[in-house]
């Protein structure tokens, strides 16, 4: 056996046995993972703040259609991990290599169709969401990434390949390097090739590019996946681009619901607070999303571990699963809250350093010290949608979100906002006590189904 089959079953054999074990091991380099690809948008904000708040409002607008792109490669990551840790699970290899072919047949045909219907409505939606005031500036922001759409879907298809296996390091590893990579080139595109916001967005694309390159090098030619990429090992099956599409379109869809949300956030904003709200809330959002990349790193991690252990019908294994991420994942969201809210001043001057975008800086610092309560209710919503998208049960999830994000936030955001007339922070409050409301609700509802699950498993041992 060779020292790569060595590397590869080790993998395995992690994801098959201790979960709490597990959880750790694979949530950590994920929480990374995380923080690397958000660094994208966080990044961007960062060098597009010395053009001004136009520019920052610009990629507010732009931002709801960019979590489009995000959507669809997450929801066919989630659903090709959800499927190959299913298939790992129930120890049917050949079946977990024809998923991952599957996955990169739809992941094809995405990259092909989005950017081709994207481009011709591009300028009528950005219109229509109330971005005529920096539509120029949006819409050179927003072409350039739907056109280079392909680089990010390939390459969120191919970590969540590597992830499936348990192979956390080298999606790290690749996601670490692009990273970097925009780090370096985006202020040259910006600033000194003079292509402003424009510049942000190649940078963006082409260090995404890289990065996929650097994933499919590891998967195609050098060959040390558990998973084997060959055309012998696709055979087309209806139902398993079924199985993955019936986690991957609610989980798009989920996206497409926080796309939604914030298209109707930003339009109340505006008629509160004016499109300076909109900017706060672009770059406050931004570090909110790095806050919550533990609880989110720890829910893919969920996703894996969950997978295989119902995949096993270890139900046990399951719910040890469940518990020990909410618990991780709550301990290291409430130090990350506390952290946020005694350094947000600093935090904020990341993004406030020029003149131009200097006049943000109180409200961005008022609206992250809001959210720090939004970082420690998140993890129950988040782990429970996890599970049932680990269990293949998408539409579940997809209907815990709305509630959460497009129902009870929104609902909220409307009373506190105009109702009780507390403007652009009764939004804030509003968000926030929707997201607790909503997560309480999804823990208890995957209480309930579990022991439902337990329940009918002993009925069917007896019978």
């Amino acid at each position: 056996m060779t020292n790569a089959d060595n590397k590869s079953n080790s993998r395995i054999e992690l994801i098959t046995g201790d979960p709490e074990k597990a959880i750790r091991k694979l949530s950590f380099p994920m929480m990374l993972t995380m923080v690397l690809a958000l660094s994208y948008l966080i990044i961007d904000s960062i060098w597009v703040a010395g053009l001004g708040f136009n520019a920052l409002a610009a990629l507010g607008f732009i931002f709801p259609l960019f979590m489009i792109i995000l959507g669809l490669g997450s929801g066919l990551g989630t659903g090709t991990t959800s499927l190959i840790s299913r298939c790992i699970g129930a120890k049917d290899k050949d079946q977990a290599n024809n998923a991952a072919m599957h996955s990169i047949l739809l992941t094809l045909i995405i990259s092909i169709i989005l950017p081709l219907i994207s481009l011709i409505f591009l300028k009528d939606i950005l219109i229509v969401i109330g971005a005529g005031s920096v539509l120029t500036l949006a819409t050179e922001y927003g072409q350039i990434i739907f056109l280079g759409s392909f680089a990010l879907l390939f390459n969120g298809i191919g970590s969540s390949i590597l992830r499936a296996e348990g192979d956390m390091n080298r999606a790290t590893y690749a996601m670490a390097i692009s990273s970097l990579l925009n780090i370096i080139i985006a202020p040259i595109f910006i600033y000194t090739l003079k292509l402003g916001i424009s510049g942000a967005a190649i940078a963006t694309v082409l260090s995404s590019l890289i990065s996929c390159m650097v994933i499919f090098y590891w998967i195609l030619i050098k060959k040390d996946t558990y998973l084997a990429l060959k055309l012998r090992n696709f055979s087309f099956n209806i139902g398993i681009i079924k199985d993955i599409l019936l986690v991957t379109l609610p989980a798009s869809v989920e996206f497409f619901i926080m796309s939604i949300t914030t298209i109707i956030i930003n339009a109340m904003l505006i008629i509160v607070a004016g499109t300076t709200a909109v900017a706060v809330y672009t770059v406050g959002w931004r570090i909110v999303s790095l806050g919550i990349t533990p609880a989110m790193g720890i829910e893919t991690a969920l996703l894996i571990i969950g997978g295989v252990a119902f995949g096993a019908k270890n139900y046990k294994k399951l719910e040890l699963s469940f518990n020990y991420s909410i618990k991780l994942a709550v301990l290291i969201s409430l130090v990350l809250a506390i952290l946020t809210y005694i350094f947000a001043p600093s935090i904020t001057w990341l993004f406030t350093y020029s003149s131009n975008s200097a006049i943000l800086a109180p409200k961005i610092v008022e609206f992250i010290r809001i959210f720090c309560i939004y970082f420690i209710a998140l993890p129950l919503g988040l782990a429970s949608s996890s599970v049932f998208q680990a269990m293949g049960k998408g539409s579940t999830s997809l209907v815990l979100i709305i509630i959460r994000d497009l129902i009870l936030s929104l609902i909220a955001a409307y009373i506190l906002g105009f109702v009780l007339h507390l403007g652009a922070n009764g939004i804030y409050w509003g968000i926030v006590i929707g997201i607790i409301l909503g997560s309480a609700i999804s823990y208890l509802y995957f209480r309930i189904f579990l022991k439902r699950l337990k329940k009918d498993a002993i009925n069917l041992n007896i019978n």
